[in-house]
């Protein structure tokens, strides 16, 4: 049996360690630890990366429906502005031809107006020619002045100073009332049936309240219209049948009714001749004792002496001036 040697060390109790092994696999380790961590990390990352392209894709697409929306709304938007444009064009061409319009009725109107004065002044001046209406004539000037003050145009200025001063003219002209004249030829010759002639010598019997009798009143009666007292110095009167009275009547409510048509001619001379014929028929055959006779002998006289057909002036000014405006339009 072997001894043992003291001075030999003993034999180590743990097996020899190689400390690069254990640092190889130490970082072994670790670099797989790393490469999990790494793995793990990276599957995080590719998960939110995945949601995130997920969600940009979303909105991608949202995107995309926005653009498409809008590529519709402008394609739309286009089409109202082309037709807004259009109606825009139409509406220009309207409103030239409109305004082209308006200044051709302007004019035409002026025209139109004028045309409607012109004819006014023609029936005032008919009016003082043929009747010697001066009223009416005045009352038509003074409407035309009212139609151009209304219109308040400066070219019709001129017009408007001739319209004044041919009404100036006819204001001061002498007015013959043909109305109120003929009123009273009328009212004359409604009254010849009851004017008594001056040969009606026939007496009314007196009204009594008591019955006549007896013989000496009924003689007495008899006497009166028998026997009647006469001047010798005046003119006898004639006698008339009734057939002459009822021409004599007739004859002069011919007179005047001649004299109211010369009146209404405008015609002076036959006017007062046959007014005159009529005094004369009057003074000869009728009782200008009585008050009837004497009053329409009177209104005879006044009405024989009036001139129905006085000196008028004319509207010369006034249709001078709308003939010269006339001239100026068509130069």
């Amino acid at each position: 049996m072997n001894e043992q040697n003291p001075n030999t060390p003993p034999a180590s109790r743990w097996p020899h360690i190689n400390w690069g092994t254990m640092l190889a696999v130490i970082a072994i380790l670790l670099a797989a630890t790393s490469l999990l961590a790494n793995r793990d990390q990276s599957r995080g990352l590719k998960t939110d990366l995945a949601g995130k392209l997920a969600e940009f894709n979303a909105s991608i697409k949202e995107n995309q429906l926005l653009a498409r929306n809008a590529d519709e709304l402008t394609r739309q938007n286009s089409a109202r502005l082309a037709q807004i444009e259009s109606q825009l064009v139409g509406s220009k061409e309207q409103q030239q031809a409109l305004e082209s319009l308006y200044k051709e009725l302007g004019r035409d109107r002026d025209q139109w107006a004028l045309s409607d004065i012109e004819q006014i002044l023609l029936i005032a001046s008919q009016q003082i020619q043929l009747s010697g209406n001066i009223k009416a004539a005045i009352i038509g000037l003074e409407t035309a002045d009212l139609r151009l003050q209304r219109l308040d145009k400066p070219q019709f200025a001129r017009l408007r100073q001739a319209i004044s001063n041919d009404l100036a003219r006819l204001r001061a002209a002498p007015y013959v009332d043909q109305a109120g004249v003929s009123f009273k030829i009328n009212a004359l010759a409604d009254g010849i049936e009851q004017w008594p002639l001056s040969s009606d010598h026939a007496k009314a019997p007196a009204k009594n309240t008591q019955a006549k009798s007896g013989l000496a009143k009924d003689l007495l009666a008899e006497f009166k219209n028998l026997v009647q007292i006469r001047r010798l110095d005046e003119g006898e009167p004639a006698l008339l049948t009734p057939q002459q009275e009822y021409f004599l009547r007739q004859n002069m409510k011919l007179r005047l009714l001649t004299a109211r048509l010369a009146l209404l001619s405008r015609d002076t001379i036959g006017y007062q001749a046959d007014l005159r014929a009529a005094g004369k028929l009057l003074a000869r055959y009728f009782n200008i004792q009585d008050a009837a006779v004497a009053a329409a002998q009177t209104e005879l006289g006044k009405l024989a002496a009036q001139n129905v057909a006085p000196a008028l002036p004319e509207l010369k000014e006034s249709l001078a001036a709308i003939e010269s405006y006339h001239k100026d339009r068509q130069q």
